[in-house]
């Protein structure tokens, strides 16, 4: 027998009643379903319901797919001849970086993981300015104190990349909020991948942003591995769509290598968090391809198969190049040309980046403090002097 009628106002809001002793179940029956439009082979899927994509922004998506693809590939031989210290791929995953940048509005806040430079890249951040930051010299906007690949451009409203996990997500609610106190609208977008929400500012951050009705967009990128712990070793739940329920906020699971699925859920995302003034979570599912870093064998914990076939069978650029050319939007000499193009640019990139000096010593030292402390000031000449000791051991380019 239920008591239904019976109810009461607790502080939360009204509770009904019920004899009935029953416990949540742990899971629904069934798994929370995969929104996609484009079929493996670029067909669209018919009587889909999704956001129309102009030529013009459907070719510039396409190309900056590509060239996301080939300065991974280039920067990443780059570090492996031992250029650069250091380097992570978007293998894979280049659709969820440029859709959902596509999406969005330039006054749009990102707060990035480091898996995003395809939002940098749409909005207009150079291949020159990849390059410096990579080699970090002195065109380097971090001041080359930052490994290579934590971009930031204050210009392009893309915070810098740090490297500690989920520490951006209570801050994208903070920044949201105040987005709402000024009457602006724009949002923010914060990503994260699958292992971040296993750290505890991934729920500080969504309760935050609930309870405060946050414009945020929380954008998971669930490629199966964080570095070398699956999925499964990872949450019981299914996946991280659901979590969003457990703090009220509307979730939605996408198909992260569908681009025209990943913006168009991103558009539907972006106008209830401004309009509506609230948080919103996406789920890509999708693959990491590469490893997870330069330092990281991902064939000591994966099968080499499973990699080929998300290469080859699910591989979202060519998706994406099939739907773009099955309407006439792309040919096979732009192809060539854009491939050979970008390839030649950022050899040139590289080159120049590789001439720039280094920043100066001082560098080190700045943007801290107003009046740098007795024990800086010893560190810096502690470190002059271990330079002018040991010339050879450090780039012979760095000004004393």
């Amino acid at each position: 027998m239920t008591l239904a009628w019976q109810s009461v106002d607790f502080p939360g809001g009204k509770v009904s009643y019920t004899s009935e002793m029953s416990f949540i179940s742990e899971s629904s029956q069934t798994r929370v379903p995969c929104y996609r439009v484009l079929e493996d082979d670029g067909d669209l899927i018919s009587d889909c319901d999704f956001q129309q994509v102009s030529k013009e922004d459907a070719v510039k998506m396409y190309s900056n797919m590509v060239t996301l693809q080939i300065m991974d590939n280039i920067f990443y031989e780059a570090q492996r001849q031992g250029r650069i210290s250091f380097y992570l791929t978007s293998a894979g995953e280049e659709a969820i970086s440029i859709a959902s940048a596509a999406a969005l509005s330039e006054q749009d806040i990102i707060l990035p993981q480091y898996r995003e430079p395809g939002v940098l890249l749409w909005r207009g951040f150079t291949l020159q300015e990849f390059a410096d930051q990579c080699f970090g010299n002195k065109a380097d906007y971090g001041k080359g104190r930052q490994m290579p690949i934590h971009y930031g451009s204050k210009k392009h409203n893309f915070f810098t990349i740090s490297s500690p996990i989920a520490t951006q997500l209570p801050q994208a609610a903070g920044i949201a909020y105040s987005l709402k106190m000024d009457n602006k609208k724009a949002c923010v977008v914060s990503y994260i991948g699958d292992g971040g929400t296993s750290e505890g500012d991934f729920h500080a951050g969504l309760n935050f942003a609930a309870v405060m009705e946050a414009p945020v967009i929380f954008f998971c990128r669930n490629n199966g591995w964080a570095i070398s712990t699956n999925v499964s070793e990872q949450f019981r739940s299914d996946g991280i769509v659901v979590k969003g329920r457990a703090y009220g906020i509307r979730s939605i699971r996408v198909d992260g290598n569908d681009a025209l699925a990943v913006y168009s859920a991103v558009s539907a995302a972006r106008e209830m968090a401004i309009n509506e003034q609230r948080p919103i979570l996406i789920e890509a599912l999708t693959y990491r391809v590469g490893h997870h870093s330069t330092s990281d064998d991902s064939t000591k914990y994966r099968q080499l198969d499973e990699i080929v076939y998300w290469k080859k069978a699910r591989n979202p650029v060519n998706r994406f190049r099939n739907w773009v050319q099955n309407i006439g939007w792309w040919s096979e000499q732009q192809e060539t040309q854009l491939r050979n193009s970008v390839r030649k640019q950022l050899l040139e990139a590289i080159q120049v980046a590789e001439k720039t000096e280094k920043p100066p010593l001082s560098e080190l030292f700045t943007d801290v403090y107003d009046h740098p402390p007795s024990n800086l000031e010893e560190q810096e000449k502690h470190l002059r002097e271990t330079v002018t000791r040991h010339p050879k051991d450090y780039p012979s380019d760095i000004s004393v």
